[in-house]
């Protein structure tokens, strides 16, 4: 009972701010909620998935929100590895270093944005000026051509997201007894042979978490595409969560969105649940 008492104060925030919303937002997908309603919702059941089985355009969202959270993720993780390995050397300004590999992460989505905007502006961007000097094509509309949209808005997302990959497996890296890697060396495995049988399983644990948090915060993402694209151009950049928001705002149509929201949250369970079952069988196997 005194435990209870202890973990009661904070369950209660957790209970209004995060499951209240939840289960509210749940229920209103099976509901007609509009902004332009003034009186309590009308349950309407299953009627919103109904509609959203057949939306062509919805579900496609999905084929662009799966593009990019796989590729996110992955050129995060691995750039963010490699950054983490270099950091963990004893390099010149090593401290330095660190500092400055932190600093896309602290940058707030929109600024980042509004930088990489100015970075691919077609006629005043420094990539299309570069390009240009080295007699490559250098006029490209990188943000709103249906062609290069997409890849652009993903080296962005691959390069605000990257520092949070490289911090934690940079951590990871300084738990790794240095014993192992001697006696791996003594045992005369090369450099990649260390890396692959000893410094890859110690990280696994590390690797698991970090991929499946970012999966689920790239594919969440609103902020940063929001502002560079708005999801196009036509609809080559939406994913999910915009869809989801210009469904909200823009069409005013709050059941429909939530009904929207909830298809998302168990699209991104059932990838997870995937993925986590399959390093969970790897694990069996060793």
């Amino acid at each position: 009972m005194e435990t209870a008492g202890l973990v009661l104060p904070s369950l209660i925030p957790i209970l209004v701010l995060s499951v209240g919303p939840l289960l509210w937002g749940l229920y209103l997908g099976f509901t007609q909620a509009s902004f332009a309603q003034n009186r309590l919702p009308k349950f309407i059941g299953l009627d919103n998935f109904v509609t959203l089985a057949s939306d062509t355009a919805f579900w496609n969202s999905f084929g662009v929100g799966l593009v990019w959270g796989l590729t996110v993720t992955a050129g995060q993780f691995v750039l963010g590895l490699g950054l983490a390995l270099l950091l963990n050397t004893n390099m010149r300004f090593r401290n330095a270093a660190r500092l400055l590999a932190l600093l896309p992460w602290a940058m707030p989505p929109v600024v980042v944005a509004i930088i990489w905007q100015m970075i691919y502006s077609p006629t005043r961007g420094p990539l299309n000026w570069l390009l240009g000097s080295i007699g490559m094509p250098s006029s490209i509309d990188w943000l709103g051509d249906f062609t290069w949209a997409l890849p652009a808005v993903i080296l962005v997302g691959i390069w605000s997201g990257m520092p949070q990959n490289t911090i934690s497996l940079l951590a990871g890296l300084q738990q790794i007894p240095a014993e192992l890697l001697e006696a791996a060396e003594v045992d005369g495995a090369g450099v990649w042979r260390r890396f692959w049988h000893v410094t890859l399983p110690s990280l696994r644990p590390i690797i698991v978490s970090i991929t499946a948090l970012s999966f689920i915060w790239n594919v969440n993402s609103f902020g940063l595409v929001y502002v560079l694209t708005q999801g196009g151009p036509g609809t080559s950049t939406m994913l999910p969560m915009l869809f989801t928001y210009t469904e909200a705002f823009k069409a005013r149509n709050i059941g429909l969105a939530s009904a929207m929201g909830a298809i998302i949250t168990i699209f991104i369970i059932a990838i997870l649940a995937v993925y986590l079952w399959a390093q969970y069988r790897g694990d069996r196997k060793k």
